[in-house]
């Protein structure tokens, strides 16, 4: 046998096991190449101002491709212009998802999307039965690309406004970090510098609240408007609830009992009340004041806010919005004893109910596991202090309160694994890695994604 030949075969080889691997499995290997390959291209010397250690580069690489924005390192200082790219580039494609691109790049070459990538692409968003996986993902394209592009040109008239170096740089890479709930930004303290910045607050707001809100929203929008379906779906209706409920009750918590913000004027107070709580719920990880000063019981709203995070189908992490409105309906069902669960008048299916309680179960298992070794690797810490890197990372939030860059090495591989299963999926990543059977999660419903 040549050597040509062995070579064919052994492709072969792979496209067939490419093609029989499962869903699950499929993203969490997709997701690692992208941060395999982040990690190669940022640890080149040109990547680099000055020597970068490779577990840092490797931290900044899983960060940027999970969205999450935690950082061990100041990216503005450590990389030059070519590793800023290629971290924006990681950022782009981790917020758009590893199924989107590969979709549409597989669209516009063939001009249809082959069985596997659409099982996969269904299952990567969890989409009901009434939105084709080919009309998702080229929506989802078009309306990345006009919201950042409308985001980078605000941002780059602020940034000139206010004499920022490189305003358009900024206003490029800040736009795409805010839509896709990164949260990197490239001054060494986030946006506490820019306190009072109203305008700034806002256009970082609507970024973020378009991406976390997810791509389920837009399509769903859109086939109402042209008429192809008469009303939003039942879970567009959840997420735009939610999404809503969460950011004017965290506003309004933050707004009376955080301690920092009481020195402020009441608009000022007001907005960095709302940031926060958006930063928190959106998962983008922005910030506007010192977290490490935040009071406990600001600290509780967060807490909660980052552990549910975003909704599905979006750029955001966290146990998602639609999965909480399943659990409260499990809830009220069972207090008003009722044999079957409601919410919003709607009977939720035992499937996702399973689906919800599995992710929340998990969740806390890996939280509880990640947490004892990280008061095991990081002595020193305080208890809430290694609680809130927890569930920032699983959350893809990227809020600290100062342990990120002390962490040590074996701390730092914890979180890379952490940020890693937030991005798949808390769930996903629970059955990549531990079942072989993905019957239940192939399963596709058309009254509640999750």
């Amino acid at each position: 046998m040549t050597e040509r030949s062995q070579r064919l075969r052994a492709m072969a080889r792979f496209r067939i096991a490419l093609f029989n691997m499962p869903p699950a499995k499929l993203l969490l290997t997709g997701y690692v190449s992208y941060m395999l390959v982040g990690w190669m291209l940022l640890s080149l010397p040109v990547a680099q101002v000055e020597a970068v250690r490779a577990i840092d580069t490797l931290f900044i690489a899983t960060s940027a491709v999970s969205t999450t924005g935690l950082v061990s390192v100041d990216p503005g200082g450590s990389f030059t212009f070519f590793g800023e790219v290629v971290i924006l580039l990681l950022i782009q494609a981790g917020g758009l998802g590893y199924m989107t691109i590969g979709s549409f790049a597989t669209l516009a070459i063939m001009g249809k999307l082959p069985g596997m990538r659409a099982r996969a692409t269904k299952h990567a968003f969890n989409l009901p039965d009434s939105i084709r996986p080919r009309q998702f993902i080229v929506s989802v394209v078009a309306f990345t690309l006009v919201v950042e592009v409308a985001g980078a040109l605000a941002l780059w008239a602020l940034f000139a406004a206010d004499g920022t170096p490189d305003a358009l740089w900024m206003g490029i890479f800040h736009s795409v970090s805010a839509f896709c709930t990164a949260g990197f930004s490239l001054f060494p303290a986030s946006f506490e510098g820019y306190e009072g910045h109203f305008a700034l607050k806002l256009v970082l707001s609507v970024l973020s609240i378009l991406g976390a809100m997810g791509f389920l929203i837009v399509v769903d929008g859109w086939r109402t408007l042209t008429g192809q379906a008469r009303f939003l779906g039942f879970s567009s209706k959840v997420i735009v609830r939610m999404t809503l409920l969460f950011l004017a009750v965290g506003t309004l918590i933050l707004f009376v009992v955080e301690p920092s913000l009481r020195g402020l004027s009441p608009e000022d107070r007001l907005m960095d009340a709302f940031f926060q709580t958006m930063t928190a719920t959106t998962t983008v990880g922005f910030n506007t004041v010192p977290i490490g000063g935040i009071g406990g019981a600001s600290l509780m709203v967060l807490f909660f806010l980052m552990v549910i995070g975003a909704s599905p189908a979006g750029t955001g992490g966290g146990l998602k919005t639609t999965s909480f409105a399943a659990l409260v309906g499990l809830v009220r069902s069972t207090l008003k004893g009722r044999d079957r669960v409601r919410y919003l008048k709607r009977e939720v299916p035992p499937d996702r109910l399973q689906l919800a309680t599995a992710s929340l179960a998990y969740y806390f298992a890996l939280a509880g596991a990640a947490m004892f070794l990280l008061l095991l690797t990081e002595a020193g810490a305080a208890f809430e202090v290694v609680m809130f890197e927890v569930i920032s990372a699983m959350g893809t939030v990227g809020l600290s309160m100062g342990l990120t860059g002390g962490l040590s090495d074996l701390g730092k591989l914890v979180v890379v694994v952490l940020m890693t299963a937030g991005r798949v999926g808390i769930l996903t990543f629970g059955i990549a890695v531990a079942s072989h059977d993905e019957s239940r999660a192939e399963e596709a419903d058309n009254d509640l994604v999750l």
